[in-house]
């Protein structure tokens, strides 16, 4: 079980290029500014309805003392949901389709599945308080984005290199610390720049904890729930005429996270990373490069709540990935794209042997012997603008997936492992190595036939190759396929050696309305999304305790093809109230979105799908006072998935307060989150597997009730 080192690849591509605004936009490469506001989703654009949106750090600031988790953040973006995890470790769906679907980069850099659970998301390594801006885009994104995904692109980035003028020194920075009164979560964060006028370091630095919150109204305490981790960074950066060179390192630690809808938890998750980067300007065009590692260790066992007893389960993770991307201006109409990546994942997934006890044991259970995921892709991209109106951007790209992994073996081969023993002698018998060569390709076309209106027309055919979790688990035995899964719903799950990649057609369109000097908004996007062999679950068994022989409420599943569509529609869209100059005014913003995702080959609805829900925000700025309020209402969950035994959940309403004062560089804020501790069941929260150890008593997970959330924060 000793890591395999591969040779690095030079290749040609892509980092990530955003979706055309209108015809007037002077970049492609980027989104301009949106003011998108965290608290409420209901962001402004600048100048197209593309169906990309962008959180600044300002948004981001508004709702940094109230979570620690970037994923939820994305949750108040249109189209957004977030399947619950731990309290830093939520998964982010775009319109119905999974994290696991999704490219999701941090400053540029992949970050792989690390966990049979998936507790360590890509997501869990960042924080709100040292994050500059997230994109999202849904479904079709430019090939030029990524591979290897067929619900759209997350790219978080943290705070860009800042550098002095000639002949200065820059020192520059921001501190920040927070509490909530529900859970007594608490915790701060650094940042910190110094440069010349070429080159740059920049230090950032986190911690946070929580113990475990309380419910609303009467659901009580909601046990699995708490957590704690810090985080640490430096980056360095060099300029010269030659261009502009990068390096950043980084380590994270988490010492425990409490996970309510798992049937473990993690017991610690310790990360390091390399990223390196150049970013070129040429008379001929640009080139950017990048490459990066990350090792991680992440062991997972269980906390105080589901005790007794002990079950160690470790994951011993490398990747390594780089890409090269070249931009060449052809014309004045016409820029052209190329490109290519490699990424390589190796995976160890192994349960030690538990001393004394009798079906955990004598040997070390093997999950995964050292699996490897190579991809090798690349695209080329073409982006036209036809007059001062008429715009398109059209690609294609070609990604070659190669999988493989070792030999397994079960705690034993006694009648109590014997579903197990059974069923790694039968995957050992046969071969492991698969390889997928899936295509992708991508055509926006963005209108603006007159002042104040801009659409947006776009189709998407992208493909996913399994991840290394569902092509090569293979355990069958109660408890084995219990420890797979990272659906919240207490099931067990089994590998299929025998999985197609993914294959999505996305059809999108986007129009938007606005009123002169950003008066008002209003954006519509409508979207439909066939996927043939999508990866879901097929009925193997129901459960029985493996010590007892009782029924439990749960069942195997093991994956499998599938065929499922997505139809949905986000609405946004605002208002200004008041206009009173530059530090003065009030604004109305609100969304709306609504999914319906259905399995073809059942005709059943798909698991964790968010029901219709509306956000609205009133948000009101004088002078140094900043002033919100909220309300998010989420309707009735009736499409479940009955194969999972998924929950129903009922309507609810929630209000959130909002006020915070700026004296210069220091902005003192509070909020009431849940002001009226509203008892409620999280549609996507699965089923409480930590109440339902202790108590016996199986429920959906609870949301948080009511938190007063403090926070404190100085630039300089």
């Amino acid at each position: 079980m000793n890591s395999k080192i591969v040779s690095l690849r030079v290749l040609l591509a892509a980092s990530s290029t955003l979706l055309p605004l209108a015809a007037h936009a002077q970049e492609i490469t980027q989104l301009p500014p949106v003011d998108a506001d965290a608290a409420n989703a209901a962001d402004s654009v600048g100048t197209a309805p593309v169906t990309g949106r962008e959180l600044t750090r300002e948004a981001i600031k508004r709702r940094q003392n109230a979570t620690s988790d970037t994923g939820d953040l994305l949750r108040q973006l249109p189209g957004v949901s977030a399947n619950s995890g731990g309290g830093f470790s939520s998964m982010p769906t775009l319109r119905g389709l999974s994290q696991q679907r999704l490219r999701i980069t941090v400053d540029g850099a992949p970050i792989d599945l690390s966990c049979p659970n998936d507790m360590n998301t890509p997501l869990s390594y960042t924080v709100p308080q040292t994050i500059e801006s997230i994109r999202v885009v849904p479904g079709v994104a430019p090939v030029s984005m990524g591979g290897d995904n067929i619900g759209g692109i997350i790219s978080v980035e943290s705070v860009a290199p800042r550098f002095a003028a000639d002949g200065a020194t820059l020192v520059t920075g921001e501190v920040s610390t927070f509490y909530r009164s529900n859970g007594d979560g608490f915790g701060g964060s650094a940042l910190l720049t110094v440069a010349s006028a070429n080159l740059s370091a920049t230090y950032t630095g986190s911690y946070t904890q929580a113990q475990q919150y309380k419910a609303g109204g009467d659901l009580g305490r909601v046990r699995s729930t708490e957590y704690a981790k810090t985080d640490h960074a430096l980056a360095l950066a060099f300029q010269n005429d030659a261009g502009l060179f990068k390096l950043k390192g980084g380590y994270h630690f988490s010492p425990y996270e409490g996970f309510a809808n798992q049937a473990m938890d993690m017991v610690s998750n310790k990360s390091w990373f390399l990223n390196a980067g150049y970013d070129g300007e040429f008379d001929w065009g640009s080139v950017k490069f990048t490459a990066d590692y990350r090792d991680t260790d992440h062991e997972m066992n269980f906390l105080e709540d589901k005790l007794p007893g002990a079950m160690p389960m470790i994951t011993e993770v490398h990747t390594f990935s780089t890409a090269l991307k070249l931009e060449l201006p052809v014309s004045a109409r016409d820029k052209l794209r190329f490109g290519g990546e490699y990424h390589h994942q190796w995976l160890n997934d192994y349960w030690p042997p538990v001393a004394g006890n009798m079906m955990m044991g004598p040997n070390t259970f093997v999950n995964i012997n050292g699996g490897t995921r190579d991809r090798i892709g690349g695209f080329a991209e073409w982006e036209a603008h036809w007059s001062d109106t008429l715009s398109s951007v059209i690609g294609a790209r070609l990604d070659h997936v190669r999988m493989n992994t070792g030999q397994v073996q079960p705690y034993s081969t006694s009648m109590m492992n014997m579903a197990d023993a059974t069923a790694a002698n039968a995957f050992n018998a046969v071969g492991h190595k698969r390889t997928d060569n899936n295509w992708s390709a991508s055509a926006l076309l963005s209108y603006a036939p007159t002042s104040g209106v801009a659409i947006e027309l776009g189709y998407a055919h992208k493909a996913r190759s399994p991840n290394i979790y569902e092509r090569y688990t293979w355990g069958r035995g109660t408890m084995a396929s219990r420890m797979i899964g990272w659906y919240g719903d207490g099931n067990g799950y089994v590998g299929n050696l025998n999985l197609k990649p993914e294959r999505a057609d996305t059809v999108s369109a986007a129009i938007e309305f606005k009123g002169t000097d950003d008066a008002w908004s209003l954006r519509l996007s409508p979207y439909y999304t066939h996927v043939n062999d999508y990866i879901d679950a097929a009925f193997v068994k129901n459960l029985t305790h493996p010590m007892s022989g009782l029924p439990m409420p749960f069942v195997q599943l093991q994956f499998a093809n599938q065929k499922a569509e997505f139809v949905g529609v986000d609405v946004s869209g605002q208002v200004e109230l008041w206009d009173g100059g530059k530090d003065a005014g009030t604004r109305l913003s609100g969304s709306l979105s609504w999914v319906r995702g259905q399995n073809l080959s059942d005709n059943a609805p798909l698991y964790h799908q968010m029901p219709l829900n509306v956000k609205v925000a009133l948000d009101h700025r004088q002078g140094p006072v900043e002033a919100g309020v909220d309300l998010e209402w989420v309707a009735e969950k009736t499409r479940v998935d009955a194969t999972r035994n998924e929950p129903v959940t009922s309507a609810y309403a929630l209000v959130n307060l909002r006020l915070a004062y700026n004296l210069g560089p220091v902005k003192l804020s509070v909020e009431a989150e849940n002001l009226f501790d509203k008892g409620y069941n999280l549609p996507l929260g699965g089923v409480s597997l930590g109440d339902y150890k202790a108590t016996g008593v199986l429920r959906p997970v609870p949301g948080r009730g009511r938190s007063v959330n403090f926070g404190l924060s100085a630039s300089f």
